[in-house]
């Protein structure tokens, strides 16, 4: 009988004990409107600003910097467009990059119907941004910066004190979209000199449906949603209790421990990838090979298609992806993979396999025997390895 492996910890991961255990009373004892001045409502309050604080201290902020959201999408949705309407009697000018979330690309892409002006870098063969492109797309006009701290495929880690800088000089707004980063990085935003950065609670063994965005004092910002006073009038809504207080207690425990956790990933990915790599020939690595997130394995292996690949996978229990699980349903190739050069043929056969707190030494070894037979298996219907074999490249 096969194990039941998951290798797809980017896409989510799962709640931890601790974590729903915090949040049940919220849903059913405890379930006071937080807007309330009774002591049911008091209650929702008490619980909301320890779980503001709680996210604060991971980041080194201040906790009336914290916003909470629907999710991590919500807060890149937030910053871009709040910023972009709130200083477009400065300019109108948004600089990003070719490889961002499609949180970020469609966002970008709404605004350019609403009259923005967008420039969109390239990175190079590893997914990096150079800091010296972005310096010099800044204009005149131009009045936000939002580059992702970490890709969400290939985890290449972006230099984003530098670019921060760079913003800061020029007096840019910037942001960057932390959703990955959160939980697998140690983040102090005084530090990195950020304006706006968005995380999310199912990234870091949370429940799904509540993010957050850091919001710097003095940030000039519209709000998204209009209709109640909330989050100190600046995103309208009742709070999600139960999730906020399950975000709180997942933030606390994913930075409790954070450097015994980024060194574990480490040593499984590295182990990962180069055993694969060398069990299995026509294997390229995607993004940095060493500036990248602790558990980011991202490997395309020519002459196969990726959708084959996942489908064998499954089937001996194996839970990967092929790229962002938000774009998993299109037959087109991963964006970001064509950013960092690869061809059609070579981006469609690629696998991002991640790891997380729960992965073991034993689920690692699992991937490491069943992968490559199945590899091979494929490609011995491939015409064009055909040819590779019998020498006529």
């Amino acid at each position: 009988m096969n194990k039941r492996v998951y290798f797809d910890y980017s896409a989510t991961t799962p709640m931890k004990k601790e974590v729903l255990e915090e949040m049940l009373p919220f849903f059913n004892i405890e379930f006071g409107n937080p807007s309330s001045i009774h002591s049911f409502g008091r209650q929702g309050k008490s619980v909301l600003d320890t779980a503001r604080d709680k996210i604060a201290k991971t980041l080194n902020a201040k906790s009336d910097e914290i916003f909470f959201t629907g999710g991590g999408s919500e807060a890149d949705n937030w910053a871009i467009k709040g910023v972009a309407f709130a200083n477009k009697a400065k300019g109108n000018h948004i600089i990003t990059t070719k490889i961002e979330h499609h949180a970020v690309l469609h966002t970008c892409e709404y605004l350019e119907k609403e009259g923005f002006e967008v420039t969109y870098l390239d990175v190079d063969q590893y997914g990096l941004v150079d800091v010296d492109d972005v310096k010099n797309a800044i204009k005149d006009n131009t009045i936000l910066i939002t580059i992702i701290y970490a890709n969400n495929e290939i985890g290449t880690i972006q230099p984003i004190k530098e670019i921060a800088q760079v913003s800061k000089e020029k007096g840019v707004i910037f942001h960057t979209d932390a959703v990955q980063a959160y939980g697998n990085e140690i983040i102090d935003v005084i530090d990195l000199s950020v304006d706006l950065m968005s995380i999310s609670a199912h990234k870091v063994y949370g429940p799904k449906g509540v993010g957050a965005l850091y919001i710097k004092r003095g940030t000039k910002i519209h709000q998204l949603i209009h209709g109640g006073a909330q989050e100190k009038r600046r995103r309208a809504g009742t709070e999600n209790i139960p999730g906020i207080v399950g975000f709180g207690k997942a933030s606390e425990m994913a930075y409790e421990n954070i450097e015994d956790h980024i060194n574990k990933l480490i040593r499984l990915r590295d182990k990962m990838i180069n055993e694969l790599m060398e069990k299995i020939p026509y294997t390229r690595l995607n993004g940095h090979p060493t500036k990248r997130l602790p558990g980011n394995v991202n490997l395309s292996f020519e002459f196969i298609e990726g959708e084959s690949l996942l489908l064998s996978l499954d089937m001996v229990g194996i839970a990967g992806s092929s790229g962002s699980a938000c774009t998993s349903g299109s037959l087109d190739p991963s964006h970001v993979l064509m950013a960092i050069g690869l061809s059609h043929e070579v981006a469609h056969g690629s696998l991002r396999l991640t790891i997380g707190d729960f992965t073991t030494e034993e689920d690692v070894d699992y991937v490491i025997e069943k992968l490559p037979p199945i590899v091979d298996r494929l490609r011995q219907m491939s015409p064009l390895y055909e040819k590779v074999k019998g020498g006529n490249k």
